[in-house]
């Protein structure tokens, strides 16, 4: 997959979001108030405790099934910054060599699980988090988030932080392509060549940020960005907030897992 592609694909949730489905109705503010129960929920689980957290897939296989929202494309971007997490979590099994059980005759340490858990609570939360703009928008988030009582300016700067990312991918498309057409015969492509188009990305991109800067002045810009149309709380909107603090609160504080596992086995037998 060449830069181009991932150029285009930068914009794919945005497009997402335009689909009309039961969970793109629903109210920006009752789905960033679900998914952030959702993430403090998850975040909350002790370290050790991964069979707790397996029945919270249910949220985002839901959320993207409902959402017609294709479980491979949120898969794939959880997969890019994972290694983050892998990096969080790598030493655990070497510093934590307690064994807390035996699977298959083979000792299972608490590191290994408390690195299970790191990994499981990134892509649960993740996913929550990407699912969340590809049902909504990234500035239907923002927007919600101001309705809800955050600072402007705070909203202001993580909408701009959004919008910058595709001018930055924009510039640099640009400048491989110009560079492309300069490389022949795979020539030009040491360390240095690197070095001296990312100084090049970083010049033109603060030059267009102080433009851009320079035409929201212009145009009446006051540290807060109005937004066209009012948002409404319906019936099926609290409806959808309590359903989700309540299957929230169920798999955090009952033994669920355990529940299914016992099922299951009485089914088995």
């Amino acid at each position: 997959m060449n830069f181009h592609t991932q150029y285009f694909d930068l914009g794919r949730l945005d497009r997402l979001s335009y689909r009309r489905t039961a969970v793109h109705a629903l109210d920006p503010r009752a789905k960033v108030i679900a998914t952030g129960l959702f993430l403090v929920t998850v975040v909350s689980f002790p370290k050790y405790d991964v069979a707790g957290l397996v029945p919270f897939l249910l949220f985002p296989v839901l959320a993207a099934t409902l959402g017609e929202i294709p479980i491979g494309f949120i898969l794939r971007k959880v997969l890019i910054v994972s290694p983050f997490a892998v990096f969080v979590g790598i030493f655990n099994p070497f510093l934590d060599t307690r064994t807390v059980a035996v699977i298959a005759g083979l000792p299972v340490s608490a590191g290994w699980l408390s690195f299970a858990s790191i990994l499981l609570k990134f892509a649960l939360t993740v996913s929550a988090a990407l699912l969340l703009v590809a049902t909504t928008s990234f500035p239907g988030v923002c927007h919600a988030l101001r309705r809800l009582g955050c600072p402007p300016i705070f909203v202001s700067q993580l909408l701009f932080l959004y919008r910058y990312l595709f001018v930055l991918a924009e510039e640099a498309m640009r400048i491989v392509r110009a560079w492309d057409m300069r490389a022949f015969a795979g020539h030009g492509r040491g360390a240095t060549v690197y070095a001296r188009l990312v100084g090049v990305l970083l010049i033109r991109t603060l030059d267009r940020a102080e433009r851009i800067y320079q035409a929201m002045l212009c145009r009446g810009f006051a540290g807060d960005i109005p937004r066209l149309g009012t948002l409404r709380v319906r019936s099926v909107d609290l409806v959808f907030v309590a359903i989700t603090a309540v299957f929230l609160g169920a798999c955090r504080f009952f033994p669920v897992t355990e529940g299914i596992g016992l099922l299951a086995q009485g089914i088995w037998r």
